[in-house]
């Protein structure tokens, strides 16, 4: 009984959007990878892997290398699945295209029908247990979201001269964008929409900047994503036709990237906000030790997230864990370059 009643609450929560109006588009964010979400979400400055096309499509113009990313996740005890697929493929110029599929899969949702009520009173209803719902489904059925993005980026650096008393500051930019189409099915229903995301990214090294050897680099991004609003239109039986609106986020963050020589790492500190509904913030940090592997913390809405990363033999295996109160989330994950 427990488990049947999550599943309608998150069934109503993210698989419903004939009523969900504004909130439609929620399940897109749940977040791709399992690195951003190892640090809390704190990953627009970042986004350095394939799961930039949704942090922030500009930071795969890093990428330099064919990459593949896979990520699973476990939601809410099971009850739900969340996947996602990327490819990024550098090209000349400083230019990287990609592309990333995610689905939400909700399965063995219970079917209650009713259709024998029609025609009868409250009054019948609650007198004659004929007329009454046993509790035991009709049915199952399950519902699916999916998320497919295309992005582009390019890659710019430049030496900014402040004049001849001081160094030429080192700055690398990066600005790219992916167009979305998100396909939502439940039951016998399908909703369809398109969107555009554009994203730009900073990094600058602190050691010129502060003419301080020992200081690291420092990222600063921001994703613009569902620009002037998406519109998802359902094929429902009516004659106005039914839509909902995925509303317009900016996503904003900083990074300090703080090498620790003596002992072959560096340290990460990053922070995220985000602006829809009433805003958030995204804390992520991560620690790493040589190329072998990374461990990480995040927090972010009273959620706290960790993770870590092995990498073998230039495989990286990926795994974050998010608490809810809903339930622990885990997700694994595979990075592959070449």
């Amino acid at each position: 009984m427990r488990k049947t009643f999550w599943v309608l609450i998150i069934t109503l929560a993210f698989a419903l959007p004939l009523n969900a109006g504004r909130y439609a588009g929620d399940f897109m964010m749940i977040g791709s990878g399992v690195r951003p979400l190892g640090m809390g979400g704190a990953f627009v400055s970042l986004a350095d892997d394939g799961s930039a096309i949704y942090w922030n499509p500009s930071g795969i113009s890093q990428i330099k290398k064919s990459e593949v990313t896979a990520m699973h996740a476990f939601l809410y005890n099971g009850l739900a699945s969340y996947d996602h697929i990327t490819f990024c493929q550098p090209l000349p110029s400083d230019v990287t295209i990609g592309i990333n599929i995610t689905r939400l899969t909700i399965n063995d949702i219970p079917l209650f029908k009713e259709s024998y009520l029609i025609g009868t009173n409250v009054d019948q209803r609650i007198n004659n247990s004929a007329y009454q719902l046993t509790g035991i489904p009709d049915g199952k059925f399950k519902s699916t979201d999916d998320l497919y993005q295309f992005a582009f980026a390019k890659h710019i650096h430049y030496d900014l001269n402040l004049g001849w008393l001081f160094f030429a500051i080192p700055i690398d930019f990066c600005a790219g964008g992916n167009i979305k189409f998100i396909n939502r099915k439940i039951m016998d229903n399908v909703g369809s929409g398109t969107g555009i995301d554009f994203g730009m990214k900073l990094k600058t090294d602190m050691a010129i900047l502060f003419d301080w050897d020992a200081l690291g680099t420092l990222d600063i991004g921001v994703n613009f994503q569902d620009i002037a609003g998406t519109q998802i239109s359902w094929d429902t039986p009516s004659q106005t036709g039914h839509s909902d609106e995925v509303l317009f986020n900016t996503k904003l963050g900083l990074a300090i990237t703080q090498p620790i020589p003596k002992i072959d790492s560096e340290v990460i500190l990053a922070y995220d906000y985000d602006y829809v509904y009433n805003g958030c913030n995204h804390y992520g940090a991560q620690f790493s030790y040589k190329n072998l592997g990374s461990l990480r913390l995040g927090y972010y809405d009273t959620n706290f997230t960790c993770g870590a990363t092995i990498n073998v033999y230039g495989v990286n295996l990926d795994y974050a864990l998010v608490t809810n109160p809903v339930g622990i989330t885990n997700r694994i994950g595979l990075r592959v370059s070449f």
